[in-house]
């Protein structure tokens, strides 16, 4: 069951770390640069995220969560979520 656990685990840290590449490849494709780039980025990450990340995402806004709590928040409630 651990075993289990660590492999899901492993893969929705792997599928967000690919979400974050293929959003940055596609973001150069379109030749995007600053305010616009970041825009793309935020946009094309939360909907890589799906359902359960987004609902994650409610609830650190709910908590007023920023920064580094809310980085660590995300990473946890999406593991647990998956």
């Amino acid at each position: 069951m651990k075993k289990l656990l660590v492999l899901l685990a492993m893969a929705v840290a792997t599928s967000a770390s690919y979400a974050a590449d293929d959003c940055a490849a596609r973001a150069a494709e379109k030749k995007l640069a600053g305010a616009a780039k970041n825009s793309f980025m935020k946009k094309c990450e939360k909907d890589a995220m799906g359902p359960a990340g987004q609902a994650c995402e409610a609830k650190a806004k709910e908590k007023k969560l920023a920064g580094a709590a809310k980085n660590s928040f995300m990473k946890k409630c999406v593991a647990d979520a998956s």
